[in-house]
């Protein structure tokens, strides 16, 4: 790992380059992105479990904890089925990662059994911890939609009351020359809409 775990109180370089928040907020939420150039190295389980262990502690409508992790590392032998779970184009970089998950999350509420409208909310949040320990640690961290979600489903023997939500990739940084040259020029920070095309005081106005 290349920097202490202490919060980091600077954006980094290859941060400041390409973004800069508008108001005073911890560097850790704009030094989070998502990287796709992984070394193919395996993780050791204190090195990635931390991460779920952050994802554990997301809020949550009436303490459901909705979230689900479905993981493999590239040593388990579920390893290749995950990675044929993603489309050819993930496939081409994600095979380099050192864990792979399958994020789902319980539709209906622990306590009467009624449908959750919030269970995309609330495991977006645990997805959200996820990555920001993961940035935190200096690990490559990206999520993923472009898999196959009725096969992930059926594969992993997914509950009918949870849905799949999404996949992410997770491993040691590598330099961008190792991706696929298409992919090479994409490994960057990307920066954000302002606030006032995502933030509406009163009402919401489409901005034109």
């Amino acid at each position: 790992m290349s920097e202490s775990l202490d919060t980091q109180r600077e954006l980094r370089d290859e941060i400041a380059d390409h973004r800069e928040p508008d108001h005073d907020i911890d560097p850790l939420f704009v030094n989070r992105w998502s990287p796709r150039a992984m070394t193919g190295e395996p993780l050791d389980e204190e090195e990635f479990l931390p991460l779920f262990e952050a994802a554990r502690w997301a809020p949550s409508a009436f303490n459901n904890q909705h979230w689900r992790f479905i993981y493999a590392t590239r040593e388990d032998d579920e390893w290749d089925a995950f990675v044929d779970l993603l489309s050819e184009n993930n496939q081409a970089w994600a095979s380099d990662a050192a864990v792979l998950a399958v994020i789902v999350s319980k539709t209906t509420f622990d306590h009467n059994g009624e449908p959750a409208p919030v269970h995309s909310f609330d495991t977006g949040s645990a997805w959200e911890n996820l990555a920001l320990e993961g940035a935190r640690r200096d690990l490559a961290i990206h999520g993923m939609a472009g898999f196959d979600y009725e096969r992930a489903a059926e594969e992993l023997d997914v509950p009918e009351e949870f849905s799949v939500e999404a996949m992410a990739a997770i491993g040691e940084r590598a330099p961008p020359e190792t991706l696929p040259e298409e992919l090479q020029e994409r490994e960057q920070p990307s920066d954000r809409k302002p606030l006032s095309e995502i933030v509406h005081q009163g009402g919401f106005e489409e901005q034109e």
